[in-house]
């Protein structure tokens, strides 16, 4: 599959949020999932674990906005119904995620979703 399939494929996970789906388009041990506002996650298991905690305390939605690729990249600009906007770069190598680094404004997001600004800090 080509890196653009990869990240329709994590798009329709997402939004089923289904955390099996979405873990298994990583890489096993060595995946990265990096979001600006937060601490690396890494391995499998680590982001599996990710997108249960974060779909526990939040509806989330990504609506594809733009989809790039250049070679081994695919480059995501999103946006959700409220308003909410961002970007992920996917490293995909062998049809798996290897690195994911994503930029978003996470204090719009916790302020939309009544989440605790204690929050802001890693």
């Amino acid at each position: 599959m080509r890196p653009k399939d990869i990240v329709r494929a994590w798009v329709d996970a997402f939004n089923r949020e289904d955390v099996k789906a979405l873990a298994a388009l990583y890489a096993a041990a060595h995946a990265v999932n990096h979001q600006v506002a937060e601490n690396p996650v890494e391995g499998r298991d680590a982001i599996r674990e990710m997108f249960a905690t974060g779909f526990a305390r939040s509806k989330m939605v990504c609506i594809v906005e733009n989809l790039f690729e250049d070679g081994e990249w695919a480059i995501l600009e999103w946006r959700d119904p409220q308003g909410l906007r961002g970007c992920g770069f996917f490293h995909i190598i062998d049809g798996k995620i290897v690195f994911q680094r994503g930029y978003w404004d996470k204090l719009s997001f916790l302020k939309l979703h009544g989440l605790p600004m204690s929050e802001t800090t890693d």
